[in-house]
């Protein structure tokens, strides 16, 4: 006896036509994008209901997938204690709560012995996020931020998902909130060094971030003060505390050029410096170090230079280290006594320390380089606040390697392991990481990182599972993810396949990824796919992929491309409605992207590059692999019309049997971006998408 499947949502047509370069499209589904619109909440309440009925059959297997993920975490755990000035400062994780509590302690001169549970005498609770979000369907932390003498505390609150922020300023003497003025804001915190102003930035109507803004603590928000705007619609602009404190680095930024400026902190109200200027096509980023400023650019050099300049000249670069061949350099960080360079080698993050002298210039034939020598070791620069500090802080991952904050000194390079994250119920020795390398379409050596349980032969039998992201010169590391064991410890290959368009291999893997050669990060991705199959690593008809945001692009551009090699596909937020989005300037960051994926608006070509690829525009009538397409009703980034329109595409187009490969859809009605808050609602919608994905593969029984 066969159970009949429910019938999908079918959303109405409504053609609206759009003419651009001569060409008109019809497009049924734009009516969709207006979320006020009742008859669009009902449509995505019928696909979230669709979805559960599909997947109701998987409702063991994703309770199970919970209990496995609570059970490779250690669910009352702390943080390794940071030192800033006379605090040690402690994020600390309750069982059964979603949310952290941060707290300190006064310094005592060592390194304090902390207990996950255990409070110690004397630790302050500084803000309890379990007590903050109670009540609230979502809840997030933008910003946290101490006074310079540490008797204020800056938090920044989203409770919808919208990345819009509420600032409030707490006095730590007394306990009480002083301020909850500032709404609205944006990303960054920072405190003038009289703890009478707080900086903050704010977004425009198409969510960049474009002013910076001075607000008087305790004071009416109509009172702030303006400090710098960035007009140029390509441009966002951020900020940040120098280590020494004394100035506030603005920077602003397209995809292709940085402008820099500094304001002096003890003269909160003084104008912003320039500290370099603004050239087309000089990419670069501002350290202030006391007596200098160090800077990371581009000028001349594909791999970037590290320069240093004076204070009264911030133009007038002295190249100090040019990267070498296969290196990029990416940012500086620097401290009274020495300097952290973080840069990318072989296609791995690296760390680079290099010591200063007395008078504070660069020991260059002194730099060494922190290695572990594992072959996807990724080393990245942990928390470090103190100008004065003399050892390093460093994190130290691999697709085995549980996150491993260690502790370097720098004059002897000794090192010391501070935190290897607990992982329970997991024995490394199980498990096989390597490098593989893939050849694409024009020869390019593709590397990926792959994962999987030793005994996992390479027979052409293994479910497989392949991600990628490839754009805006991101890099998707190797890195340590509890949530996978699940899929290694049901026979899973696990593979990243680090495309073009990501920063993987440096500047030019971004450069031959974007505008008229995005198609690679595409061909680049089938090429892995190709690889792990043709290697018998997996089963040619039991690989798997994922992709989120501008990586839901390349879900999209794959599926088009090649369905063939595919048998099921997790598109996260997927940003699959390009080419609508990216000819409208008045949608969220869409002229910023133009220095991306080009101006089809403008330009012929862009547009008629863009339109082959764009997944709405390209989907085709054959088989098609199963899709889980996920969205947020409030994510600002990729707009939940988009994937609402291809699905709807999809279902009409595809020839592939739905019943046995569904194209299902969910929208979470109050989340953001990055879906669900608070770590368990984070770990039910995982399980969702993992427990379909698992079935799609014929994988739902452990080894």
């Amino acid at each position: 006896m066969t159970t009949e499947q429910p019938h999908a949502p079918s959303p109405a047509h409504r053609p609206s036509e759009r003419t651009f370069h001569g060409d008109t499209v019809v497009d049924p589904f734009e009516w969709m994008r207006d979320k006020t619109d009742p008859e669009v909440i009902a449509y995505l309440e019928a696909e979230n209901a669709y979805a559960d009925a599909r997947t109701a059959h998987l409702d063991a297997l994703r309770g199970t997938l919970v209990e496995e993920f609570v059970g490779h975490t250690q669910e009352t755990d702390l943080s390794v204690p940071v030192r800033r000035d006379d605090w040690w400062y402690i994020v600390r994780t309750t069982a059964g709560n979603d949310y952290p509590m941060f707290t300190r302690i006064a310094d005592a001169g060592t390194l304090p012995q902390v207990e996950p549970g255990v409070m110690l005498e004397g630790e302050q609770v500084l803000l309890d996020a379990q007590a903050e979000a109670a009540g609230r369907e979502f809840y997030s932390l933008g910003g946290l931020a101490p006074s310079p003498d540490h008797t204020l505390y800056a938090s920044a609150v989203d409770t919808a998902g919208d990345e819009r922020f509420t600032l409030r300023i707490t006095d730590l003497t007394s306990g009480q909130v002083i301020d909850e003025a500032v709404t609205g804001a944006g990303y960054g915190l920072a405190f003038s060094a009289d703890q009478q102003w707080l900086f903050y930035a704010r977004v425009d109507d198409a969510w960049r971030q474009h002013q910076i803004w001075r607000h008087r603590i305790g004071s009416d928000a109509s009172e702030d003060v303006l400090v710098i705007e960035e007009p140029d619609e390509r441009f966002m602009i951020g900020f940040d505390r120098s280590r020494d404190g004394s100035t506030l680095v603005i920077q602003a930024g397209s995809t292709s050029t940085t402008e820099a400026w500094l304001l002096d902190l003890a003269d909160p109200t003084s104008a912003p410096v320039p500290a370099g200027g603004r050239r087309d096509g000089v990419d670069y980023t501002v350290e202030h170090a006391g007596d200098r400023l160090l800077v990371v650019h581009n000028e001349g050099h594909r791999g970037f230079a590290l320069a240093q300049a004076p204070l009264e000249d911030p133009s007038r670069w002295e190249e100090l280290l040019v990267a070498a061949e296969g290196e990029r350099l990416l940012s500086v960080e620097a401290f009274a006594g020495f300097v952290a360079l973080e840069l990318r080698s072989g296609g791995l993050a690296s760390v680079r320390l290099i010591p200063r002298a007395a008078d504070g210039s660069l020991r260059l034939e002194r730099s060494a380089d922190i290695s572990h020598g594992g072959e996807l070791d990724t080393v990245e620069l942990d928390t470090n606040p103190n100008w004065d500090q003399g050892t390093v802080r460093y994190q130290l991952t691999s697709m085995l390697t549980p996150p491993t904050v260690a502790e370097r000194e720098v004059t002897t390079g000794e090192t010391t392991v501070l935190r290897v994250t607990p992982v329970p119920h997991y024995d490394p020795s199980l498990y096989v990481e390597r490098r593989e390398w893939a050849t694409a379409a024009d020869g390019t050596a593709i590397p990926l990182s792959v994962v999987a349980r030793r005994e996992v032969a390479a027979d052409g039998t293994a479910p497989g599972y392949l991600y990628g992201y490839g754009s805006y010169e991101m890099s998707i590391d190797p890195s340590f993810a509890p949530t996978r064991l699940s899929l290694l410890d049901r026979g899973v290959v696990i593979a990243i396949a680090h495309v073009r368009g990501g920063g993987e291999m440096g500047r030019d893997w971004y450069e031959h990824g974007k505008l008229l050669e995005k198609k690679n990060s595409f061909s680049d991705f089938v090429a892995a796919a190709e690889h792990l199959t043709g290697s018998g690593l997996v089963a040619p008809d039991r690989l798997s992929a994922e992709g989120r945001s501008a990586g839901g692009l390349l879900m999209g551009a794959v599926a088009n491309l090649a369905p063939e090699r595919f048998r099921a596909i997790i598109a996260g937020v997927p940003f699959v409605d390009t080419l609508t989005t990216i000819l409208d300037p008045s949608l969220p960051l869409t002229v910023g992207e133009w220095e991306e994926w080009g101006d089809p608006l403008h330009d012929p070509d862009v547009y008629a590059y863009m339109k082959e690829y764009s997944p709405y525009e390209n989907v085709r009538a054959v088989e098609y692999p199963a899709i889980f397409a996920s969205t947020s009703l409030n994510d600002t980034r990729v707009f939940f019309v988009e994937p609402a329109k291809w699905v709807a595409r999809l279902r009409e187009t595809v020839t592939s049997d739905q019943g046995e490969r569904p194209i299902l859809f969910r929208c979470e009605m109050v989340a953001g971006h990055g879906g669900r808050s608070g770590r368990y609602r984070k770990w039910e919608q995982r399980a969702d998408e993992l427990a379909w994905l698992l079935d799609q593969l014929g994988a739902t029984a452990l080894l």
